[in-house]
């Protein structure tokens, strides 16, 4: 199957036909069969160099290879000593790198093998878990709250599903994901019917069908290429090639001074090893040791911080950065839905509106979301007067979730949820004083709102309710002729520390730019809080419609990236490659149970 075959864009029908699957999934037998035949697509861990060839590698410089020359040359003009010195000077300094670098990728090794993921996937028409490694395209999945999806699936049914995808995209909410059919264009982070291998289900269900595993999915290109050889650092390039400098003077001087001994009529073989000589004078023996001793102390220092270095030639990169891409979510901001306020219609803070959201968020027990977390939180109520009597859980096409509560004078009915779903279900609106207007005459001030509070990278939901009298059991269809309340404004905080981080980093000459799959109004609001936006913001989209070589004459001047895909990503690093920087990148992993952040220097 290609991997530029866009399931998202077909009737569920056709995409099983296209994978030869049916509902109750393959047979073992055909299983096996496709696991045999798409094998080369399996995503296996980078295998770690044979301990003879990490050792070998450690003596492949330009400088150490002059060194083993001088200890030849020392050997062959019989200076026993000058040879050991300069052999036990090469063996330290290699040594010395290989135990590093040997260390560390075990460490990696430990950490990757704490992981093993299975899948639940019907084979014969029952349901049985498999290795993530052995699901095939094909497979129809059954994925719960707390899975991690196997493959690139296209969804087949759900039920209040929601997906943390934020390893692929940045994105701080989970993402809702429905059933249906979209444009082929549409980008990956707006393809709601469809999986992503790398994600994990915050909430809910879902029967999906695997249509790519390995390196055909969007996460497998990416990593495809971590596969490859990590690209020599700027550090390793200029030990070179002053090592070839190094090489070249050595060899014009002996050539030189040997001539000019020849020319004064001095012994040829007297002259010959009188340049040897000058030769293995001329070579910087402690320089090798002394730049392994060196690396290895600050790998020494950064493994104090929780740092793996993996290449002891990297740290020095470090010191020649000149741009460094972060992303936003977790790393910029602290990666937390925190309630910002809880306003009137006028915009005006209101203890009624979040004693409203309160009872709302506190009372609903479907999708357990950050969203309501932040509420309950942000004020404690004493909600003991109140009681549940019945709720109306979120879905997909309503965006609303409603709970209907007994309080000491009434029944009230209070829905919360995406604004515009909730101004439908709105035919009235209470001001700040209590008064009840048309919502008709309030409308475009209430959206107006919305707007400018999105502007500064809030997420906004709208609050509503209605009295009941003395029902004891809601519907769907009672979510009309409601009141509405005002806003419930959440935002994703700054780090405390993000502004002197940015700072110091101008101190050093480095340049940061935010690489996200956020929102561009969100990214757009955090790159101006810490001074980066300058009216300058590329998006996923327009990334899409730009070449390399229109990018690389524009990166330069843009600082933040928005709504960008992970390949996109490269891209942008590539390009400020191009630009002629040295460029450092750090990204944020998530999982719901567990954070694991293997920072590779």
């Amino acid at each position: 199957m290609s991997p530029r075959w866009s399931f998202w864009s077909r009737p569920s029908a056709e995409v099983l036909q296209q994978l030869e699957t049916v509902l109750g999934g393959l047979s073992g037998d055909e299983a096996r069969r496709r696991h045999l035949r798409d094998a080369h697509l399996r995503l296996k861990p980078k295998s770690r160099l044979p301990t003879y060839e990490l050792l070998g590698r450690q003596f492949t410089s330009p400088i150490i290879l002059i060194l083993l020359v001088a200890a030849g040359l020392a050997f062959f003009l019989a200076d026993r000593t000058d040879t050991a010195i300069i052999l036990m000077i090469v063996l330290v300094s290699g040594l010395l790198g290989f135990w590093q670098e040997r260390s560390a990728n075990q460490a990696v090794a430990r950490l990757l093998a704490i992981v093993q993921i299975k899948a639940d996937v019907w084979r014969d028409g029952a349901l049985v878990a498999v290795p993530v490694e052995e699901v095939v395209p094909g497979d129809v999945v059954l994925l719960r709250a707390g899975d991690t999806v196997p493959g690139d699936c296209f969804l087949l049914a759900s039920k209040d599903l929601f997906v943390d995808e934020a390893t692929l995209t940045g994105e701080t909410y989970p993402v809702e994901k429905i059933c249906g059919v979209l444009p082929a264009d549409n980008p990956m982070a707006r393809r709601t019917n469809s999986l992503f291998l790398g994600t994990h289900v915050i909430s809910g269900t879902a029967t999906a069908v695997v249509a790519h595993i390995g390196s055909d999915t969007e996460f497998g290109k990416v990593s495809g290429r971590l596969q490859l050889r990590p690209p020599e650092t700027e550090f390793e390039r200029g030990i070179k090639q002053f090592g070839y400098l190094l090489m070249e003077v050595t060899v014009v001087l002996v050539v030189a001074i040997f001539a000019v001994n020849v020319y004064l009529d001095r012994p040829v073989l007297e002259a010959f090893l009188f340049s040897l000589a000058l030769a293995v004078g001329l070579t910087p023996q402690l320089l090798p040791a002394i730049i392994s001793i060196n690396l290895a102390h600050g790998a020494k220092r950064m493994a104090q911080q929780k740092v793996i270095v993996k290449r002891l030639a990297s740290i020095e990169n470090f010191g020649s950065m000149t741009v460094f891409c972060s992303d936003k979510t977790g790393t910029l901001t602290e990666g937390l839905v925190r309630l910002k306020a809880a306003c009137d219609i006028s915009g005006n803070p209101s203890e009624r509106v979040l004693l409203h959201g309160s009872l709302n968020a506190s009372f609903e027990t479907g999708f357990h979301n950050p969203i309501d977390e932040a509420i309950r939180t942000a004020r404690a109520f004493d909600l003991s007067p109140y009681r549940k009597l019945d709720e109306e859980p979120y879905d997909f096409v309503r965006k609303r979730l409603s709970v209907l509560v007994a309080t000491p004078t009434t029944h009230l009915l209070v829905t919360k949820g995406a604004l515009a779903n909730v101004l439908e279900a709105c035919s009235t609106a209470e001001t700040s004083d209590g008064t009840l207007v048309e919502l008709a005459a309030v409308k475009e001030a209430i959206l107006s709102q919305m707007a400018q509070w999105g502007g500064k990278g809030w997420r906004v939901l709208g609050l509503a309710s209605r009295e009941m009298a003395a029902r004891e059991g809601i519907g769907k269809d009672d979510e009309t002729d409601m009141t509405f309340l005002g806003f419930l404004l959440f935002e994703d905080p700054i780090k405390a520390d993000v502004l002197e981080t940015v700072g110091r980093l101008r101190g050093l000459g480095v340049t940061l730019k935010i690489v996200t799959g956020d929102n561009r109004l969100v990214a757009a609001h955090v790159g101006q809080a810490i001074g980066l936006l300058n009216g300058h913001m590329l998006t996923g989209e327009d990334l899409r419609e730009m070449s390399d070589e229109a990018l690389v004459s524009r990166v330069n001047d843009v600082h933040v990236f928005a709504e960008v895909e992970p390949n996109q990503k490269e891209r942008i690093i590539l390009a400020l490659k191009k630009a002629g920087h040295v460029v450092g990148y750090r990204d944020e992993v998530k999982a719901e149970d567990r954070r694991l952040k293997a920072r590779e220097a």
